[in-house]
């Protein structure tokens, strides 16, 4: 992997982004933000699943008077989403928000987008830079690719707060199409030294959604680039955070919550791995600490990845061994494979 591309720090909250802190994951609340409670229900949810950092939709004046009920009910950094009218930006700026993220697309004048820095420079409220290749601004030069008028709208929007002697900016330049999202982060991650946040934008359901997020935010990742990510899902939330967390634990860039080893299975396996491997990732969503756990079915890889996981079972017919810290522990009959599996976990 590439060394990590040095950003300027900024603090969301109690957040740190960039700086070469660690890589924060963060979702966006599915609710609508003007019932208050069940906003603050959601962001309950994925505090608890490990959301580091929550972004909810202000659409109208409703939706910006709940925030303050809401900044005071949670217990990690609220970022607002405006689009259009830069008076809800000041309105969550006066609730109390951590952050704003504002879309160069559409708040284009430049005297509202400078009351809303004036009033966020004053409070130390950061701004994130938002950019959609779905909604940018209009250009006349029509030979200009999306890369090139996505980079082109995060620098004119960051020259405008720079003049504005502003500097607690993040970035991001997205896309659903993957190669596009890719080519504007590595533009972008040359031209400025913000902190960048990534994403693969309307990215699908989460079974296809995952996979493109995985592929964008992967490969950006793998190269450096990249402050903090959200995986854009149809579906709910939590399952943003728990895709967020598998990206960067398949980077080694984080060791939040437990990894779980499966072997896909074949003709040489005597037992329901599938079953068996399914009901023990129910079993590790229910913890936080780092433990890599192996599910494997044969004798041909199904030992050595045990021994390589904290914790193991290679499973025959009718019989498995446990394994722990690459060590044999006890032969166990199929009836047990889940309990006795999940008792040396449990010692960890």
């Amino acid at each position: 992997m590439t060394r990590r591309r040095r950003s300027r720090p900024i603090s969301i909250g109690d957040v740190v982004i960039g700086g070469g802190a660690p890589i924060v994951v963060q979702s966006m609340t599915k609710t609508d933000t003007r019932d208050a409670k069940a906003t603050i229900r959601q962001i309950r949810q994925l505090e608890r699943c490990g959301c580091q950092l929550v972004r909810v939709a202000v659409p109208d004046r409703e939706a910006a008077d709940s925030l303050s009920d809401i900044k005071k009910a949670i217990h990690i950094p609220l970022v607002a989403d405006i689009h259009f009218d830069y008076r809800l930006a000041l309105a969550a700026i006066d609730a109390g928000v951590d952050g704003l993220r504002l879309n160069p697309g559409n708040i284009r004048d430049p005297q509202h987008i400078k009351k809303v820095v004036l009033a966020a420079r004053k409070r130390g409220v950061p701004i994130r830079v938002g950019v959609n290749a779905g909604s940018l601004p209009p250009t006349k030069d029509a030979t200009k690719s999306t890369v090139e008028r996505m980079v082109d709208a995060a620098m004119n929007e960051i020259d405008l707060l720079e003049s504005l002697d502003f500097g607690l900016i993040k970035v991001s330049v997205k896309a659903f199409d993957v190669s596009e999202t890719i080519e504007a982060n590595r533009l972008i991650a040359k031209r400025m030294p913000y902190p960048i946040h990534l994403g693969i934008t309307e990215a699908g359901t989460p079974r296809r959604g995952a996979v493109r997020s995985a592929v964008g935010i992967g490969i950006l990742l793998w190269e450096g680039i990249g402050d903090t990510i959200r995986v854009s899902l149809t579906g709910d939330p939590r399952e943003e955070v728990s895709a967020g967390y598998e990206i960067l634990k398949s980077l080694g860039l984080s060791k939040r919550g437990p990894t779980l080893i499966s072997c896909p299975t074949c003709g040489r396996t005597e037992i329901d791995v599938v079953k068996l491997a399914n009901a023990v990732e129910k079993q590790l969503d229910k913890l936080e600490k780092p433990i890599k756990v192996a599910v494997m079915g044969c004798v041909v890889n199904g030992p050595g990845e045990a021994k390589n996981a904290d914790v193991g079972i290679a499973c025959g017919k009718g019989k498995g061994v446990i394994f722990s810290k690459g060590k044999q522990v006890r032969t166990v009959n199929e009836s047990e494979f889940l309990s006795a599996l999940m008792a040396e976990v449990d010692k960890f």
